[in-house]
Protein backbone atom coordinates (compact mmCIF):
# COMPACT_ATOMS: atom_id res chain seq x y z
CA UNK A 1 0.00 0.00 0.00
CA UNK A 2 1.33 3.48 -0.61
CA UNK A 3 2.59 4.93 2.95
CA UNK A 4 1.46 8.14 2.27
CA UNK A 5 -0.80 10.64 1.34
CA UNK A 6 -0.74 10.79 -2.14
CA UNK A 7 -0.44 14.79 -3.71
CA UNK A 8 -2.83 15.94 -6.04
CA UNK A 9 -1.76 17.79 -9.11
CA UNK A 10 -4.33 19.47 -11.69
CA UNK A 11 -3.65 20.18 -15.51
CA UNK A 12 -5.34 22.53 -17.25
CA UNK A 13 -6.75 23.20 -20.73
CA UNK A 14 -9.06 25.47 -22.57
CA UNK A 15 -12.60 23.88 -20.58
CA UNK A 16 -10.62 21.15 -19.15
CA UNK A 17 -8.95 19.70 -16.11
CA UNK A 18 -7.44 16.50 -15.17
CA UNK A 19 -6.54 15.71 -11.68
CA UNK A 20 -3.73 13.16 -11.26
CA UNK A 21 -2.68 11.54 -7.76
CA UNK A 22 1.31 10.11 -7.08
CA UNK A 23 -0.13 7.31 -5.70
CA UNK A 24 -0.75 4.90 -8.91
CA UNK A 25 -0.08 7.67 -11.34
CA UNK A 26 -3.70 7.29 -11.25
CA UNK A 27 -6.44 9.61 -12.96
CA UNK A 28 -8.36 11.36 -10.38
CA UNK A 29 -10.94 13.52 -11.96
CA UNK A 30 -11.50 14.54 -15.91
CA UNK A 31 -13.82 17.70 -15.56
CA UNK A 32 -14.79 19.14 -18.56
CA UNK A 33 -16.53 22.72 -18.79
CA UNK A 34 -19.87 22.65 -21.05
CA UNK A 35 -20.53 26.77 -20.57
CA UNK A 36 -20.86 27.34 -16.59
CA UNK A 37 -21.49 23.61 -15.98
CA UNK A 38 -18.95 21.63 -14.87
CA UNK A 39 -18.56 17.57 -15.47
CA UNK A 40 -16.36 14.77 -14.16
CA UNK A 41 -16.59 11.94 -16.69
CA UNK A 42 -14.04 9.44 -14.51
CA UNK A 43 -14.88 7.39 -11.93
CA UNK A 44 -12.44 8.21 -8.65
CA UNK A 45 -12.18 7.69 -5.28
CA UNK A 46 -14.13 10.48 -2.78
CA UNK A 47 -11.19 9.79 -0.30
CA UNK A 48 -7.99 10.30 -2.30
CA UNK A 49 -6.08 8.32 0.68
CA UNK A 50 -7.50 5.46 -0.87
CA UNK A 51 -5.04 5.74 -3.97
CA UNK A 52 -2.65 3.56 -3.55
CA UNK A 53 -5.24 0.89 -1.33
CA UNK A 54 -5.05 -1.86 -4.13
CA UNK A 55 -8.82 -1.05 -4.20
CA UNK A 56 -10.67 -1.42 -7.64
CA UNK A 57 -7.80 0.41 -9.94
CA UNK A 58 -9.38 3.05 -10.03
CA UNK A 59 -7.67 5.42 -12.59
CA UNK A 60 -3.96 3.64 -12.18
CA UNK A 61 -1.42 3.18 -14.34
CA UNK A 62 -1.21 -0.37 -13.89
CA UNK A 63 2.03 -2.41 -14.23
CA UNK A 64 4.36 -4.51 -14.77
CA UNK A 65 2.06 -6.25 -17.04
CA UNK A 66 -2.18 -5.32 -17.58
CA UNK A 67 -4.97 -8.04 -17.40
CA UNK A 68 -3.83 -11.34 -16.30
CA UNK A 69 -0.93 -13.71 -16.40
CA UNK A 70 -2.34 -17.67 -16.37
CA UNK A 71 -0.90 -19.59 -13.54
CA UNK A 72 1.47 -16.49 -12.43
CA UNK A 73 3.89 -17.40 -14.41
CA UNK A 74 5.90 -17.41 -17.29
CA UNK A 75 8.80 -18.94 -19.84
CA UNK A 76 11.33 -16.72 -21.22
CA UNK A 77 13.98 -17.65 -23.00
CA UNK A 78 13.80 -21.37 -21.61
CA UNK A 79 13.53 -20.29 -18.25
CA UNK A 80 10.31 -19.81 -16.19
CA UNK A 81 9.82 -16.93 -14.14
CA UNK A 82 7.16 -17.14 -10.99
CA UNK A 83 5.08 -14.37 -10.22
CA UNK A 84 2.86 -12.56 -7.41
CA UNK A 85 -0.70 -14.69 -7.78
CA UNK A 86 -3.08 -12.16 -6.52
CA UNK A 87 -6.60 -13.79 -8.37
CA UNK A 88 -7.33 -17.34 -8.15
CA UNK A 89 -3.74 -18.39 -9.17
CA UNK A 90 -3.47 -15.41 -11.64
CA UNK A 91 -1.59 -12.79 -11.46
CA UNK A 92 -3.81 -9.98 -12.61
CA UNK A 93 -2.32 -6.01 -13.23
CA UNK A 94 1.34 -7.21 -12.24
CA UNK A 95 0.32 -8.86 -8.83
CA UNK A 96 -0.24 -7.96 -5.12
CA UNK A 97 2.12 -5.11 -5.40
CA UNK A 98 1.23 -3.88 -8.77
CA UNK A 99 2.25 -0.43 -9.96
CA UNK A 100 -1.30 0.92 -8.76
CA UNK A 101 0.21 0.62 -5.04
CA UNK A 102 3.40 2.48 -5.46
CA UNK A 103 4.21 6.28 -4.90
CA UNK A 104 5.43 7.45 -7.96
CA UNK A 105 7.76 10.41 -8.19
CA UNK A 106 6.78 13.82 -10.05
CA UNK A 107 10.32 14.49 -12.21
CA UNK A 108 8.43 17.20 -14.64
CA UNK A 109 5.50 19.37 -14.51
CA UNK A 110 4.09 22.47 -15.39
CA UNK A 111 0.20 23.55 -15.90
CA UNK A 112 -0.43 21.14 -19.24
CA UNK A 113 1.55 18.10 -18.86
CA UNK A 114 3.41 16.30 -15.47
CA UNK A 115 5.81 13.02 -15.89
CA UNK A 116 5.28 10.36 -12.68
CA UNK A 117 8.32 7.70 -12.62
CA UNK A 118 9.15 4.51 -11.23
CA UNK A 119 11.58 1.95 -10.99
CA UNK A 120 10.81 -1.30 -10.19
CA UNK A 121 13.90 -3.61 -9.32
CA UNK A 122 14.93 -7.24 -10.08
CA UNK A 123 12.11 -9.97 -9.19
CA UNK A 124 10.14 -7.03 -8.40
CA UNK A 125 6.35 -9.35 -8.02
CA UNK A 126 8.69 -12.13 -9.86
CA UNK A 127 9.29 -10.01 -12.90
CA UNK A 128 13.02 -10.47 -14.10
CA UNK A 129 15.33 -6.86 -14.45
CA UNK A 130 15.13 -3.78 -13.26
CA UNK A 131 12.57 -2.19 -15.16
CA UNK A 132 12.69 2.11 -15.27
CA UNK A 133 9.46 3.61 -15.81
CA UNK A 134 7.77 7.01 -17.27
CA UNK A 135 4.26 8.47 -17.87
CA UNK A 136 3.24 11.08 -18.96
CA UNK A 137 -0.50 12.84 -18.87
CA UNK A 138 -0.28 16.03 -21.06
CA UNK A 139 -3.63 18.46 -21.86
CA UNK A 140 -4.91 20.85 -24.44
CA UNK A 141 -8.40 21.42 -25.14
CA UNK A 142 -10.18 18.66 -25.10
CA UNK A 143 -7.32 16.29 -25.33
CA UNK A 144 -5.53 13.89 -22.70
CA UNK A 145 -2.36 12.38 -24.06
CA UNK A 146 -1.05 9.13 -21.77
CA UNK A 147 3.07 8.67 -23.20
CA UNK A 148 4.90 5.73 -21.56
CA UNK A 149 8.45 4.94 -21.36
CA UNK A 150 10.33 1.68 -19.69
CA UNK A 151 13.81 0.26 -20.56
CA UNK A 152 15.47 -2.73 -18.48
CA UNK A 153 18.56 -3.94 -17.70
CA UNK A 154 17.61 -7.53 -18.26
CA UNK A 155 14.68 -8.80 -20.48
CA UNK A 156 11.56 -8.95 -19.68
CA UNK A 157 7.87 -8.34 -20.58
CA UNK A 158 6.09 -4.97 -20.04
CA UNK A 159 2.39 -4.05 -20.84
CA UNK A 160 1.17 -0.54 -19.50
CA UNK A 161 -1.90 0.80 -19.43
CA UNK A 162 -4.04 2.92 -17.41
CA UNK A 163 -7.52 1.86 -15.85
CA UNK A 164 -9.39 4.62 -15.68
CA UNK A 165 -13.42 4.22 -16.13
CA UNK A 166 -15.48 6.79 -17.98
CA UNK A 167 -18.68 7.58 -17.73
CA UNK A 168 -19.42 10.43 -20.49
CA UNK A 169 -22.97 11.44 -18.49
CA UNK A 170 -21.16 12.26 -15.13
CA UNK A 171 -19.39 9.83 -12.54
CA UNK A 172 -22.51 10.36 -10.47
CA UNK A 173 -24.82 9.35 -12.61
CA UNK A 174 -25.29 5.53 -12.71
CA UNK A 175 -24.81 2.79 -15.28
CA UNK A 176 -23.36 3.28 -18.63
CA UNK A 177 -26.10 1.39 -20.45
CA UNK A 178 -27.66 4.02 -22.75
CA UNK A 179 -24.15 4.74 -24.15
CA UNK A 180 -23.03 3.38 -27.29
CA UNK A 181 -19.54 2.11 -28.05
CA UNK A 182 -17.59 1.54 -31.32
CA UNK A 183 -14.56 -0.94 -31.36
CA UNK A 184 -12.02 -0.92 -34.61
CA UNK A 185 -11.50 -4.72 -33.94
CA UNK A 186 -12.39 -7.52 -36.73
CA UNK A 187 -11.41 -10.11 -33.86
CA UNK A 188 -11.25 -10.61 -29.93
CA UNK A 189 -9.69 -13.38 -27.91
CA UNK A 190 -11.88 -15.52 -25.72
CA UNK A 191 -11.69 -16.61 -22.20
CA UNK A 192 -12.28 -19.73 -20.17
CA UNK A 193 -14.21 -19.38 -17.03
CA UNK A 194 -11.06 -17.81 -15.24
CA UNK A 195 -10.89 -14.88 -17.87
CA UNK A 196 -7.76 -16.35 -19.30
CA UNK A 197 -7.65 -16.19 -22.51
CA UNK A 198 -7.98 -19.72 -24.20
CA UNK A 199 -5.08 -18.87 -27.44
CA UNK A 200 -8.06 -18.43 -30.13
CA UNK A 201 -8.81 -15.49 -32.03
CA UNK A 202 -12.46 -15.45 -33.09
CA UNK A 203 -13.87 -12.96 -35.53
CA UNK A 204 -16.68 -10.99 -34.10
CA UNK A 205 -19.29 -11.15 -36.71
CA UNK A 206 -22.48 -12.23 -35.67
CA UNK A 207 -21.55 -12.24 -32.15
CA UNK A 208 -22.37 -9.80 -29.34
CA UNK A 209 -18.93 -8.53 -29.94
CA UNK A 210 -19.29 -7.17 -32.95
CA UNK A 211 -18.87 -3.49 -31.99
CA UNK A 212 -17.76 -1.90 -35.22
CA UNK A 213 -20.96 0.27 -35.73
CA UNK A 214 -22.40 1.79 -32.43
CA UNK A 215 -23.62 -0.30 -29.86
CA UNK A 216 -26.09 0.57 -27.04
CA UNK A 217 -24.05 -1.28 -24.02
CA UNK A 218 -26.96 -2.41 -21.89
CA UNK A 219 -28.54 -3.87 -25.57
CA UNK A 220 -25.24 -5.77 -25.97
CA UNK A 221 -25.60 -7.23 -22.38
CA UNK A 222 -28.58 -8.40 -22.31
CA UNK A 223 -27.76 -10.95 -24.85
CA UNK A 224 -27.19 -14.38 -23.96
CA UNK A 225 -23.32 -15.77 -24.56
CA UNK A 226 -20.92 -17.73 -22.80
CA UNK A 227 -18.74 -15.19 -23.19
CA UNK A 228 -20.30 -12.94 -21.39
CA UNK A 229 -21.41 -15.11 -18.83
CA UNK A 230 -17.91 -15.91 -17.93
CA UNK A 231 -17.59 -12.04 -17.15
CA UNK A 232 -20.66 -11.14 -16.14
CA UNK A 233 -20.62 -8.21 -18.69
CA UNK A 234 -17.53 -7.27 -21.37
CA UNK A 235 -14.20 -8.38 -19.72
CA UNK A 236 -12.33 -9.23 -23.60
CA UNK A 237 -9.47 -8.03 -25.43
CA UNK A 238 -10.37 -6.54 -28.58
CA UNK A 239 -7.61 -6.95 -31.61
CA UNK A 240 -7.19 -3.57 -32.67
CA UNK A 241 -7.26 -3.15 -36.43
CA UNK A 242 -4.43 -1.76 -37.86
CA UNK A 243 -1.06 -0.35 -36.71
CA UNK A 244 0.64 2.99 -35.25
CA UNK A 245 -1.41 5.49 -33.43
CA UNK A 246 -4.58 4.35 -34.38
CA UNK A 247 -8.90 4.68 -33.54
CA UNK A 248 -9.55 2.23 -31.17
CA UNK A 249 -12.84 3.25 -29.67
CA UNK A 250 -15.63 5.99 -29.71
CA UNK A 251 -18.22 6.03 -26.38
CA UNK A 252 -21.11 7.91 -26.66
CA UNK A 253 -23.05 8.78 -23.56
CA UNK A 254 -26.84 10.29 -23.50
CA UNK A 255 -25.43 13.80 -22.96
CA UNK A 256 -23.98 13.49 -26.17
CA UNK A 257 -20.07 13.70 -25.10
CA UNK A 258 -17.97 11.62 -26.67
CA UNK A 259 -14.81 9.80 -26.13
CA UNK A 260 -12.39 8.97 -29.04
CA UNK A 261 -9.72 6.42 -27.86
CA UNK A 262 -6.68 6.31 -29.92
CA UNK A 263 -3.56 3.91 -29.27
CA UNK A 264 -0.69 2.21 -30.98
CA UNK A 265 -0.96 -0.87 -29.03
CA UNK A 266 -2.08 -4.05 -30.22
CA UNK A 267 -5.46 -4.49 -28.14
CA UNK A 268 -8.01 -2.80 -25.97
CA UNK A 269 -9.56 -4.23 -22.88
CA UNK A 270 -12.99 -3.12 -22.42
CA UNK A 271 -14.25 -3.88 -19.33
CA UNK A 272 -18.34 -2.47 -18.27
CA UNK A 273 -17.48 -2.72 -13.86
CA UNK A 274 -19.62 -5.74 -13.11
CA UNK A 275 -17.73 -5.68 -9.70
CA UNK A 276 -19.28 -2.42 -8.15
CA UNK A 277 -21.47 -2.92 -5.69
CA UNK A 278 -21.67 0.27 -3.97
CA UNK A 279 -19.21 -0.16 -1.58
CA UNK A 280 -16.72 2.63 -3.15
CA UNK A 281 -18.25 6.55 -3.02
CA UNK A 282 -17.11 8.61 -5.81
CA UNK A 283 -15.77 12.32 -6.01
CA UNK A 284 -19.47 13.26 -5.84
CA UNK A 285 -20.54 11.31 -2.73
CA UNK A 286 -22.48 8.69 -4.72
CA UNK A 287 -21.93 4.96 -4.70
CA UNK A 288 -20.87 3.01 -7.63
CA UNK A 289 -23.16 0.63 -8.79
CA UNK A 290 -22.83 -2.18 -11.07
CA UNK A 291 -21.66 -0.84 -14.75
CA UNK A 292 -21.21 2.67 -13.31
CA UNK A 293 -18.39 3.15 -15.88
CA UNK A 294 -16.12 1.51 -18.82
CA UNK A 295 -12.37 0.70 -18.98
CA UNK A 296 -10.83 0.98 -22.33
CA UNK A 297 -7.62 -0.31 -21.74
CA UNK A 298 -5.32 0.01 -24.33
CA UNK A 299 -2.68 -3.00 -23.87
CA UNK A 300 -0.96 -5.85 -25.00
CA UNK A 301 -2.84 -9.09 -25.37
CA UNK A 302 -3.31 -10.42 -21.76
CA UNK A 303 -1.08 -13.47 -21.05
CA UNK A 304 0.64 -13.19 -24.61
CA UNK A 305 3.80 -14.40 -23.13
CA UNK A 306 2.21 -18.16 -22.75
CA UNK A 307 0.64 -17.97 -26.40
CA UNK A 308 3.58 -17.47 -28.80
CA UNK A 309 0.92 -17.21 -31.42
CA UNK A 310 0.03 -13.93 -29.81
CA UNK A 311 1.77 -10.61 -30.49
CA UNK A 312 4.87 -10.55 -28.36
CA UNK A 313 5.06 -7.89 -24.88
CA UNK A 314 9.24 -8.80 -24.67
CA UNK A 315 11.36 -6.17 -24.20
CA UNK A 316 15.06 -6.91 -24.49
CA UNK A 317 17.71 -5.26 -22.23
CA UNK A 318 19.06 -2.26 -23.84
CA UNK A 319 15.71 -1.53 -26.20
CA UNK A 320 12.69 0.84 -25.20
CA UNK A 321 9.28 0.17 -24.43
CA UNK A 322 7.62 3.23 -26.10
CA UNK A 323 3.14 3.86 -26.06
CA UNK A 324 1.27 6.69 -26.49
CA UNK A 325 -3.02 6.87 -25.65
CA UNK A 326 -4.87 9.53 -26.79
CA UNK A 327 -8.08 10.34 -25.53
CA UNK A 328 -10.15 13.10 -27.17
CA UNK A 329 -13.05 14.33 -25.70
CA UNK A 330 -15.95 16.58 -27.15
CA UNK A 331 -19.83 16.71 -28.34
CA UNK A 332 -22.01 14.89 -31.05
Amino acid sequence: MSPTTPTSIQLRAGGLRLEVVTAGAAVRRLVLLDGEDETDVVLGFDDVALYGSGRDYLGATIGRYGNRLAGARFTLDGVQHRLSANENGNTLHGGAEGFDRRDWTVVEQDEGHVTFALRSPEGDQGFPGTLDVTVTYSVEPGVVRLDYLATTDADTVVSLTNHTYFNLDAESSGPVDAHRLTVSADAFTPVDAGLIPTGEIRDVSGTPFDLRRPTTIGELLAREDEQLAHAQGLDHNFIVDGVGLRHVATLHGTSGRTLEVRSDQPGVQVYTGAHFDGTVVGTSGTAYGPRAGIALETQAFPDAPNHPGFPSAVLRAGDRYESTTVWRLGRE
